[in-house]
C-alpha cells in the first residue's frame, strides 16, 4: 500500500489524458470496495453501541468536528487559499479507513468497538459530510448537496447493507468463499481510483513549486497530527488500552478515496490537492504508530510483571 498508492498516483499524473476519460468508472469502483469490504461486517456489530455509545460519538465527533475545525485553521493560516482549505477539511472530514480494521486487530485493540465505528460512521458520512462542505464552501462555491449526499449513498451506504445482508443470510460463508477472491480486486479497484482522479490534479503536479511542497507538508502535517491527538485525548480520557489503541487507527486513518471522488467531482482541480496527497501517508504513519504502541504494551507488560 505505501509503495503503490504513490506509484498509482504518479501514473495518474504521467497518463492525465486516459484518466481523464475513465472517470465514470471512479463511482462503480468505489462501490464494488465498499461492497467488498462490508462482506465481513455483521448488523451485531452495531450493538456494540450500547456497550460503548460514549466512546463512538466521540469518534464520529474527533473525525468530523474536531479534525476538520483544526485542518480549517491551520490552512487558512499557512495559505490563504480558499481552495486548499476545502481540500484539507475534505481530506480529514471523510469517513475513518475500512483498513484501520487490519491495524487495530494487529495492535490487539477492540476489533467489535473499531468495527462498530466503521460502520455508523459509513452510515452517517454520506449527511455529514455534505453539512460541512455547506458551512465551508456553501457561500463562495455553489455546490449540490443534495446530488452529493445520493453519490455516497451510492457509494458508500447502498453497497454497505447489500454486503452486510449478504454476509447475514450465508452466516459469513460469503466472506469465506469469496472474500478472498474479491480482496485482490479491491486493492487494484484502490489503485485505480488513485489513478484516474489524480489525472484531475495533474496539472498542479507537474511543475514542483513551493506551494506545491507547502501543500504536502501541511498534509503530512495533519496526518501525523492526527494520530497524535488521538493517542493523547485517547490516553486521557480511556484507561483500557485497547479502546485507545483503536481510537488512534480509526481516529488517524481516513477513507481518502471517497475524498477524491468529491473533490474531483463538485469543486475545482485545486482543491483534490490536499485530498490526494493524504493517501501517501496514511499506511506509512499507520506502521510507525503501531511500533509506538505496541513499544508502549510491551513496556506495561513489564510494569506489570
Amino acid at each position: 500500500m505505501a509503495v503503490l498508492t504513490p506509484l498509482s498516483l504518479v501514473l495518474g499524473v504521467l497518463l492525465e489524458d486516459v484518466g481523464g476519460h475513465l472517470l465514470f468508472l471512479v463511482p462503480w469502483l468505489f462501490a464494488f470496495m465498499t461492497f467488498s469490504s462490508s462482506l465481513s461486517m455483521k448488523f451485531n456489530d452495531i450493538k456494540v453501541f450500547t456497550t460503548y455509545p460514549k466512546t463512538i460519538l466521540f469518534s464520529i465527533a474527533f473525525l468530523h468536528i474536531l479534525m476538520p475545525i483544526w485542518a480549517y485553521f491551520l490552512s487558512l493560516i499557512i495559505f490563504d487559499d480558499h481552495l486548499l482549505t476545502i481540500g484539507y477539511v475534505i481530506s480529514v472530514a471523510v469517513p475513518t479507513g475500512v483498513t484501520s480494521v487490519i491495524w487495530v486487530n494487529m495492535c490487539k485493540g477492540h476489533l467489535p468497538l473499531s468495527l462498530s465505528i466503521i460502520l455508523i460512521d459509513t452510515l452517517v458520512s454520506p449527511f455529514i459530510i455534505p453539512l460541512l462542505l455547506d458551512i465551508i464552501a456553501g457561500q463562495s462555491i455553489a455546490i449540490d448537496t443534495s446530488k452529493i449526499i445520493i453519490d455516497l449513498l451510492w457509494m458508500i451506504v447502498l453497497p454497505s447493507i447489500v454486503g452486510i445482508i449478504l454476509n447475514e443470510v450465508s452466516k459469513g460463508s460469503v466472506r469465506n468463499k469469496f472474500g478472498k477472491y474479491l480482496a485482490p480486486f479491491s486493492k487494484l479497484s484502490l489503485f485505480a481510483v488513485v489513478m484516474i482522479n489524480s489525472s484531475a490534479v495533474a496539472p498542479y503536479l507537474k511543475d514542483i513549486t513551493w506551494e506545491l511542497i507547502g501543500v504536502i507538508f501541511v498534509v503530512l502535517l495533519l496526518a501525523i497530527s492526527g494520530y497524535t491527538f488521538a493517542m493523547l485525548i485517547g490516553r486521557l480520557i480511556w484507561k483500557d488500552s485497547s479502546i485507545v489503541t483503536t481510537f488512534v487507527f480509526v481516529g488517524g486513518m481516513r477513507n481518502i478515496a471517497v475524498g477524491v471522488i468529491v473533490a474531483t467531482t463538485y469543486f475545482p482541480p485545486k482543491v483534490a490537492m490536499p485530498v490526494v496527497f493524504g493517501m501517501l501517508f496514511q499506511q506509512v504513519l499507520a506502521a510507525i504508530f503501531n511500533k509506538i504502541i505496541q513499544k508502549q504494551q510491551l513496556k506495561n507488560d513489564v510494569l506489570t510483571v
